[in-house]
């Protein structure tokens, strides 16, 4: 009984230093020595949480580039995972110098932010102080997915130095206002219904799409994708498990993206990948029986973007709907994804290789309106039109849904109209068809393949 207390007394001292150094180490050791272990502890465990879940988000730039990569032809590979690097690359100093702090600097009429340019507020004084440099990541992050969704749609056709000049200016500017007045204190936050989007439909995936739907009909179709009688025709992928890949880097991504959003360590990140992970996988299957009905066979790209398309649509109320409902939204995400993808490119004919503009930019839209109906008190303390609280909510999202397409539609079309008679957006007939890897970057992705040599 005498040694087992003597360990005893050991053990506490040894747990006592490793505390004490513990607490040294943590963001919060520049706090008063009054402040309690449990708000240390909720605090820290608030900074991992956030930068784990910023993480993963920034491993989704390697889904991305994966999707894209092989949804479109090997002669551009190259070319495509040099976009989606050097987006996040051009757009993560701009978002620091500029975007930040238009986003969420202190509010000028609720349109946008004026203050903590270059990050000039967050210190090493104390946790608060450094928070923001937590927060400032997690931010860049999704300001990054937000102009990487733009690669996609234009892809197979566009000068590499105007993509890295659009990464910049949107990640700067264009992202960052229309993100303010709904995170930001902005005008959408502050109607007698706030605008709902949790994680991001429309702050970051439509803004995207509608960035992606200005480029793809400034820049116009590839060759050959028409016929003379404006007959869509396919141009495959080059390889299907690169984006299967993909999609699957971006569904394990996206359990940062969601629960992430909450920036805060409790039981809501476990509700919140609950709805993420049901809408993904009704989708999928919604997408792809969508398909088979239509097309004859359950065609493989479909319902991969399946995924993603209910992944994009949950992302607004993914704290705010019940899995039931999440379940719902998947499903109809899933069957509008296919619908949308053939209406752009057979009606509209906007040649978009990838399907960004439907899966982030249509689905988006959608999810973020689902939330007006679908919102249920018990679990975001907001009801939607479906529980009771009438069309209030369901107005401030189609409001919130229009306005911001207006936005990032309209400064899509300045941004590349401005490209476009100054560097150039498209390359020449000659370089599209010897592939970019080659004419913009001197190289082959699949350098030694006769199947892909392309001159």
């Amino acid at each position: 009984m005498e040694r087992r207390w003597t360990l005893s007394k050991k053990a506490l001292a040894v747990f006592s230093v490793a505390a004490a150094l513990g607490a040294l180490a943590l963001p919060g050791a520049a706090l008063a020595q009054d402040s309690a272990p449990e708000f240390l502890s909720q605090q820290n465990g608030n900074v991992m949480w956030t930068l784990i879940a910023a993480i993963l988000v920034m491993f989704m730039q390697a889904g991305f580039a994966m999707v894209e990569t092989g949804l479109t032809r090997a002669k551009n590979a190259g070319n495509i995972l040099m976009k989606n690097m050097f987006d996040f690359a051009a757009g993560s100093p701009a978002f620091f110098l500029i975007g930040f702090a238009l986003m969420f600097g202190d509010d000028v009429g609720g349109f946008v932010g004026f203050s903590n340019f270059g990050l000039s507020e967050a210190s090493t004084a104390d946790a608060d102080g450094l928070w923001k440099y937590t927060y400032w990541f997690f931010q860049c992050v999704f300001a990054a997915t937000a102009v990487t969704i733009v690669s996609g749609a234009i892809a197979e056709r566009t000068k590499f130095v105007a993509y890295l000049i659009l990464s910049a200016a949107v990640t700067a500017l264009v992202y960052p206002v229309s993100g303010h007045w709904i995170w930001g204190g902005g005008w959408l936050s502050k109607l007698d219904a706030p605008m709902i989007d949790f994680a991001g439909s429309t702050v970051v995936h439509s803004v995207g799409g509608w960035i992606s739907l200005a480029g793809a009909m400034l820049l116009g179709p590839r060759i050959g994708k028409y016929t003379k009688d404006g007959v869509a025709r396919a141009i495959p992928g080059h390889n299907l498990p690169l984006v299967a890949l993909g999609v699957f880097i971006l569904w394990f991504g996206w359990f940062g993206f969601n629960p992430g959003s909450t920036t805060v360590a409790n039981g809501t990140i476990g509700l919140i990948a609950v709805t993420t992970n049901l809408a993904a996988c009704m989708a999928g299957l919604s997408a792809m029986v969508t398909a088979w009905l239509r097309y004859g066979k359950p065609d493989v790209s479909m319902s991969l973007n399946g995924v993603l398309a209910g992944l994009v649509a949950i992302t607004a109320g993914c704290a705010n709907v019940s899995p039931g409902a999440a379940l719902i939204i998947g499903l109809l995400a899933g069957i509008l994804v296919v619908l949308s993808v053939e209406f752009i490119d057979k009606v509209l004919k906007i040649d978009d290789p990838v399907g960004a503009i439907s899966v982030h930019g249509v689905c988006g839209a959608f999810g973020t309106l689902c939330v007006g109906l679908f919102a249920s008190p018990d679990f975001g303390g907001v009801a939607g039109l479906f529980y009771g609280g009438g069309l209030t909510q369901l107005i401030t999202q189609i409001i919130g849904v229009g306005s911001v397409f207006v936005w990032a539609f309209g400064s899509g079309l300045v941004l590349f109209g401005l490209l476009k008679i100054t560097v150039g957006i498209r390359v020449t007939a000659e370089e599209e068809l010897k592939g970019l890897d080659l004419t913009e970057h001197g190289s082959e992705a699949y350098s030694g393949f006769q199947i892909f040599i392309t001159e």
